[in-house]
Parts: structure tokens; C-alpha cells; sequence
């Protein structure tokens, strides 16, 4: 019999239907029991006949019962079964195994640093802009306002290439700042270079295709590749940047960074541009241009881009990433209007679009000049890390031990080392000090190069030089 408990805060339909419920599972209604009639069981209980029948309905709308004119309510034909052990209750199916997946992300833990289970004084870290409460106080005005100004159609499904006023705007930033001059359909807004490159992997590319990369290099761009199944060639890089006539002839694709080797920091020369691209245009390859701190520029206007050059071929890859903050998660793959379109349907299919409250922030954070100031602002800031950098190796003798490079363009500059230096023991004892150094053996996928990769960006003048005079005095 149901009962009801008048001290229970559910409501009394609720408590009835549990118990119905509990009852059949367990056999305790076996398959077939007729059910008292709602008026009957109304009156038996003390309840009124419209909250047994919300019961019924529930229980029949659940498929706990099936009713007939002539036969009433019987329970149906429930299968019961013993609940499991308890050993196993708590255990789900058996998770694959994904060993290529595991190492992508015990690599890109590396890559990044161990900062969970040890701190340092001074972080040379060369992944992450410098960002201060200035910019916190712009982006929340600009979040607070589009929150209150967004109609309600902001919030339907969006085009899957991205905001439109959004890529307007870059069109716009492209056009003026590096020389890229493209319509709106070239434009397609990702959530970061890494899913800017799983993205092509799955439009552009199949299956076991060959690409190119850069060796050091991008190691998440290795890393999605290998992952979507594609064959990865090591390119070695020199000091004119990737050896283009070591580029594998089956490539389908080849990601470079141009502008500011990743991690070298060489830039390309332009007699290796040009060979790459008339590569591109006879082998009929893709060509990734990754171009993610070339704003940053320390002598002279920022160098022409290979999509300006040969934009058949070329997909250009750009991130707020670098510019603003890892956190807005906004970035951008331009190419031609076919290869984006095809962007766009995987997009579609897989992400549908990005979150529309990121886009309309970072559109108002660009139009009200926000975006503009923050730029002058942080290349100030960078400028005078650069030189102390610089000053500080020099003058600390750190020059004497490793070969500097990368030193014209972006936000990190390399140490490298001869390749009998003891890279993990002079980076653990590095941080044994205090000192944060990222190893370049990290970079590499087949190299043998070693030496430390120094970023600036969120090191104040003072710590650099306490911090470069330090790892001097550590190989002395």
C-alpha cells in the first residue's frame, strides 16, 4: 500500500509515484498486477482522485504501465534484474586506450612547465603576454556594456565562421597592420592555434597524410597532427629559418612560423620564402603561417606575410593569444574563400560556433580603441624587457656559453647551448635557485638541439636582470 508522509517536503503526487516505482523495479508489482482503480486508491489513501491519476499518467507516460479500456492499469511487462554487487555498482565501461594522447599531453605538461608542484622566484616563461589591471578594467567595461546593450537575437545559433562586426574588425586590423588585404568570407574565428590546427587536420587534410613541421618548433602543432592520424616529417630549421629543400616531397602540408621561428626565433630569410612558396604553388601543398607574435617587432615594421604572397596556398594563422591574454581564447584562420568554407562545415559540425559573450566583448574592446591602447601599451612594456634582456646576457658574460638568437621579433629569445650541455641538470638546478628556464629539447620532435628558451613578457626589468645574472653565475 502507498502511504503518504505528511512530514515529507515533496509533493504528495511525488512521494506516491516513488513508491509506485520502487514497488515495480523490485519486483514487489510483478508484470501483469492490475492497479487498484484512481477513485479507489484515492479514497483508500486519504488523497484526492486527480493526484492518483498524475501517478498513472507518470507511470504510463515512463512505460512502468500499460492501461486498456476493459483490462484498466497493469503493470507492464518490467524486466527485473538483481542491482549489481557493490564492487562493482561504482565501475563505468572500460576507457580506451589512447597512448598517442597520452603522450601529446604529457609533452605539452612539459612544454609548459611543471608549476603545480614547484614554484619559482623569477618565471622566464615564454608562452603567456604580459597583461595588467588596466587591461582587467577595459575588458570588464567592455563585457558590462555589450551585457547590457546584446538584443536577444545575439543569443540564437551564430555563423559558424565567427561574429561578423568581429571579423570586420580583423579584416580591418589586417588590412592596416600587416598588409593582408582579404574579404569577410576569408575569415574564420577559432578558440586558439590549437584548435585553429585541428581544424584544418580535419577539413583539409586525410587520413595518414604527410605534413612538414618545423624541428624545434610548435609542439601543439605536432601533437594535433599525429593525433588526427596524419604523418608528421621533422624539418630541421637553421639560421635562415626551415630548410625548405629538407621538406618531404609527399607533404600535403607544411607549418611554418615565419616571422618568429617557434622556438628559435629565427626569421626566415626571404630567399627561403620564396623557394616555399614556389614549392607550395608546383607541389600543391598547404602552407600553415603561423604568425603569433610578429606585432611585436623591435626593429623596423613587421615583415610581409607569405599569405600576402600566395594566398591560394596559404593559410594564415593569427591569435588574440599572444596580443591581449591566453584566456580570451579568440583567434583566427584566413585563407581563400574555398579552404574556408570548408573550415566552416567541420566548424558547423563539430563546434557549431564560439561563445557569442567572447566575441561581442572583444568587438567592443576593438571598436571603442581599447584593443589599440592596450598594443602601444604592452609594446612599451616589451620594448624595454627586450633591451634589459639583451643588456643582462651580454653584460652578465651568459653570452659566453650559449649562442643568442631571436632577438628582432616577439616575446622570447633562445639560449642555445652546445649539444654537450646538460640541459636537464642546469634547468632543475635553475629552479633549485629560483629560476624558471623552458628547456628547448621541448620544441623538438627529432632534434638534438638543446639550450633555453626565454620569454620577457611577464618579467619586470630588475627580476630579468637578477634573474640572467643568476643563471651566469651558476655555469661560472
Amino acid at each position: 500500500m502507498l502511504k503518504v508522509n505528511r512530514d515529507d517536503e515533496r509533493p504528495i503526487w511525488q512521494q506516491l509515484l516513488d513508491q509506485a516505482i520502487h514497488n515495480i523495479t523490485t519486483g514487489n508489482w510483478p508484470p501483469g498486477e492490475l492497479l487498484l482503480p484512481s477513485r479507489e486508491l484515492a479514497l483508500l489513501i486519504g488523497v484526492s482522485r486527480s493526484t492518483i491519476q498524475i501517478v498513472y499518467e507518470e507511470l504510463y507516460s515512463r512505460g512502468y504501465t500499460e492501461t486498456s479500456r476493459r483490462g484498466g492499469t497493469r503493470v507492464s511487462n518490467w524486466t527485473y534484474t538483481d542491482p549489481p554487487a557493490e564492487d562493482t555498482a561504482a565501475e563505468g565501461p572500460v576507457l580506451p586506450e589512447l597512448p598517442l594522447l597520452n603522450a601529446a599531453t604529457g609533452h605539452l605538461y612539459n612544454w609548459f612547465g611543471d608549476k603545480i608542484n614547484r614554484t619559482a622566484e623569477i618565471d622566464f616563461n615564454p608562452h603567456e603576454p604580459y597583461i595588467d589591471d588596466q587591461f582587467q578594467k577595459n575588458w570588464r567595461q567592455s563585457f558590462l556594456q555589450v551585457s547590457i546593450e546584446t538584443n536577444l537575437d545575439s543569443w540564437a545559433y551564430g555563423d559558424a565562421c565567427g561574429y561578423l562586426p568581429l571579423r570586420e574588425q580583423i579584416q580591418r586590423y589586417l588590412s592596416l597592420e600587416r598588409g593582408v588585404h582579404v574579404a569577410i568570407d576569408q575569415i574564420i574565428l577559432t578558440s586558439g592555434a590549437q584548435h585553429s590546427i585541428d581544424l584544418i587536420a580535419q577539413a583539409l587534410l586525410h587520413e595518414g597524410d604527410i605534413v612538414s613541421i618545423e624541428d624545434p618548433g610548435f609542439p601543439a602543432a605536432w601533437m594535433a597532427m599525429k593525433f588526427r592520424h596524419m604523418q608528421v616529417a621533422a624539418i630541421p630549421v637553421d639560421e635562415y629559418g626551415l630548410c625548405v629543400d629538407r621538406i618531404h616531397p609527399q607533404s600535403k602540408l607544411v607549418f611554418v612560423t615565419p616571422s618568429h621561428q617557434c622556438a628559435v626565433g629565427v626569421i626566415m630569410s626571404e630567399p627561403r620564402r620564396q623557394q616555399l612558396l614556389h614549392m607550395a604553388a608546383d607541389q600543391q601543398f598547404w602552407i600553415v603561417e603561423d604568425d603569433y607574435d610578429s606585432e611585436f617587432r623591435y626593429r623596423g615594421d613587421p615583415l610581409p606575410t607569405l599569405f600576402s604572397q600566395r594566398p591560394q596556398n596559404t593559410l594564415y594563422m593569427m591569435s588574440f593569444s599572444k596580443m591581449i591574454a591566453p584566456g580570451v581564447r579568440i583567434s583566427a584562420i584566413i585563407g581563400s574563400k574555398e579552404s574556408v568554407r570548408q573550415l566552416a562545415r567541420i566548424h558547423e559540425l563539430t563546434y557549431r560556433h564560439l561563445p557569442i559573450m567572447e566575441q561581442l566583448t572583444l568587438t567592443h574592446f576593438i571598436e571603442h580603441g581599447h584593443f589599440a591602447r592596450h598594443m602601444r601599451r604592452v609594446r612599451n612594456v616589451y620594448r624595454r624587457r627586450h633591451e634589459a634582456m639583451t643588456k643582462a646576457i651580454i653584460s652578465s658574460g651568459l653570452n659566453k656559453y650559449f649562442t643568442l638568437t631571436g632577438v628582432e621579433t616577439g616575446l622570447h629569445m633562445l639560449l642555445e647551448a652546445d649539444k654537450s650541455f646538460d640541459e636537464e641538470a642546469m634547468t632543475n638546478l635553475a629552479l633549485e635557485k629560483g629560476i624558471r628556464v623552458y628547456p628547448l629539447s621541448n620544441y623538438c620532435l627529432e632534434s638534438d638541439r638543446k639550450g633555453w628558451v626565454l620569454g620577457f613578457a611577464q618579467v619586470d626589468e630588475a627580476a630579468i636582470e637578477k634573474g640572467i645574472y643568476r643563471l651566469a653565475e651558476m655555469l661560472i
